[in-house]
């Protein structure tokens, strides 16, 4: 069950946000084998200032449109799968208007831990 935060600064319209986490959604389901049905994520807007950013980290251009998505997933994919996840996330919210230079995504990789039963 992966987690999935997406941050961008204020003023993208509802639609264009239910359109960017769709489409992080389906790149996880089309490459790390994600199920449909297994959505969790936390959209956050933030005032500026309060979304830092370098805007020329490693010579890449940054603007106010930065996207930072962090992906919180039980280990195990392969590195393939992890660049195909990156290579679609980008590709598809690169068709919603999305810089490929203003994307960061993150991926925070954590070990399974079972369910188990709660003493009452």
């Amino acid at each position: 069950m992966p987690l999935v935060r997406i941050s961008l600064l204020k003023g993208r319209s509802p639609e264009l946000r239910r359109k960017i986490g769709d489409a992080i959604h389906r790149a996880m389901v089309e490459t790390i084998d994600v199920p449909q049905h297994d959505r969790f994520q936390l959209l956050t807007e933030h005032e500026p200032g309060d979304l830092v950013y370098d805007s020329e980290y490693l010579g890449i251009a940054r603007t106010n449109e930065i996207v930072i998505v962090q992906i919180t997933m039980n280990l195990g994919r392969t590195l393939a799968k992890k660049r195909a996840l990156f290579r679609r996330i980008a590709d598809h919210l690169a068709a919603l208007g999305v810089r490929r230079e203003g994307l960061l995504v993150s991926l925070v990789e954590v070990a399974y831990a079972p369910p188990r039963e709660i003493p009452a």
